[in-house]
């Protein structure tokens, strides 16, 4: 663990782009998905983020925690990204404390949320200018037509 005892969160380029390429095929609404990783065999006061899953832009009716803590997108971060060079993430990671109270990572300076290549930012930059956001499919696309795979396989190739 970090000094303060505080768990650090290392997201691989592939699963950070994957969820703002979502948030920007679906701007006017809050996407959800799912983090897949695990606590490092090296370090277990990190978490390696290694993929990530869209799953809705739909307004679902769910538990108002779970829905502030599925906002992903910070508009402000996301909009400075073409304009600058910062290689911190776009996004905001929530997640569960040990008193049940979602809180974001980050916010106190406790914890941390790092890119595991620190060129994610360039690479992501590429991809939205080439409007690569139009190639993710979620589960709400795959219900309206079965033949896309929300599970993405081949958005990197």
């Amino acid at each position: 663990m970090g000094s303060n005892g505080e768990l650090k969160y290392e997201i691989s380029q592939k699963a950070y782009i994957k969820l703002v390429l979502h948030s920007l095929r679906h701007k006017t609404a809050a996407v959800n998905g799912v983090l897949v990783g695990r606590i490092s065999p090296k370090d277990e006061g990190l978490v390696e983020i290694s993929d990530s899953v869209p799953l809705f832009h739909s307004n679902l009716a769910l538990l108002p925690p779970l829905e502030i803590s599925l906002i992903m997108l910070n508009n402000k971060k996301l909009e400075a990204l073409s304009k600058g060079k910062d290689r911190s993430p776009v996004m905001q990671l929530c997640v569960k404390d040990g008193s049940k109270n979602w809180r974001v990572v980050g916010t106190d300076g406790g914890s941390k949320l790092l890119l595991k290549e620190p060129s994610a930012n360039v690479v992501l930059s590429d991809y939205i200018s080439s409007e690569k956001w139009k190639d993710v499919t979620d589960v709400d696309d795959h219900l309206d037509d079965i033949t896309k795979d929300w599970l993405n396989p081949g958005l990197f190739n």
